[in-house]
């Protein structure tokens, strides 16, 4: 334990790999967010009856995890056609379909947290207050972790839109509603969270589509993406990774 772990703070926030590796083993539960998009995509197929297998890389090694668990590989394209990390791809996923969604980014993260050893959920701006509820009324001490993404060097590029459905989790956490009186203790850094957030509640759209990573989909044609991911609380799906797959946790 160090000055960075944000102990004492029942509910913590931090940034991409290294905080998984450094606070996930001290916390129940960690909640990955990735709005752009594994966090979103895993909600829609969870919606559609699915399970998720995340998955680290977009190589042939995919092909054969598939393989081996009977599900079908989304692809690494989101135009190419068939599934992919496009949630609006995954509109139509039949019922009870096995899908293995690679990802560089929350797919990753959702692997180094269950190696920590914690109850791992993942969360967008669709499902943050569902998923809320459900660990605030469970966890005693919750690490949300917004992802990120790369600068060309590999180094971290905070993604702002992941700071966002982070602090739409933690809001929600802290709003008292599921906690009565006893709501739980927020670091600072889950306070900023939230506050950035509640700066663009109102706008979530248009934040979206203004942020780099909006920016870069519209560029690549996958705008309409944007508009599943900006969907506030519309599902009530909490996707909890049991035996390496996102499924939808019993209430």
């Amino acid at each position: 334990m160090t000055f960075s772990d944000q102990s004492g703070s029942a509910v913590r926030f931090e940034w991409g790999e290294e905080a998984v590796r450094s606070l996930a083993p001290h916390c129940d539960a960690v909640v990955i967010v990735d709005v752009l998009s594994f966090s979103t995509a895993t909600d829609v197929a969870l919606g559609r009856g699915g399970v998720v297998f995340p998955y680290r890389w977009k190589d042939e090694s995919a092909h054969r995890f598939a393989a081996r668990h009977g599900a079908l590989l989304a692809s690494r394209e989101r135009k190419a056609g068939g599934y992919s990390l496009s949630p609006a791809s995954l509109a139509t996923l039949p019922p009870g379909s096995r899908l293995v969604l690679p990802s560089p980014n929350g797919a990753t993260l959702s692997v180094l947290a269950q190696q920590a050893g914690a109850q791992v959920f993942t969360a967008c701006l669709r499902n943050a207050p569902a998923v809320a509820a459900y660990i605030g009324a469970r966890y005693r001490c919750m690490l949300v972790v917004a992802a990120d993404e790369r600068w060309q060097g590999g180094t971290l590029r905070p993604a702002v839109e992941d700071l966002w459905g982070a602090g739409a989790v933690i809001s929600e956490l802290y709003s008292g509603e599921s906690h009565g009186n006893d709501r739980p203790t927020c670091s600072p850094e889950a306070r900023a969270a939230t506050d950035a957030f509640l700066a663009v509640q109102s706008r979530l759209p248009d934040a979206l589509a203004a942020c780099s990573s909006g920016r870069e989909l519209i560029e690549r044609g996958s705008g309409e993406d944007l508009a599943w991911a900006a969907a506030f609380g519309v599902s009530g799906a909490v996707p909890l990774l049991q035996g390496g797959a996102y499924c939808s946790a019993s209430r």
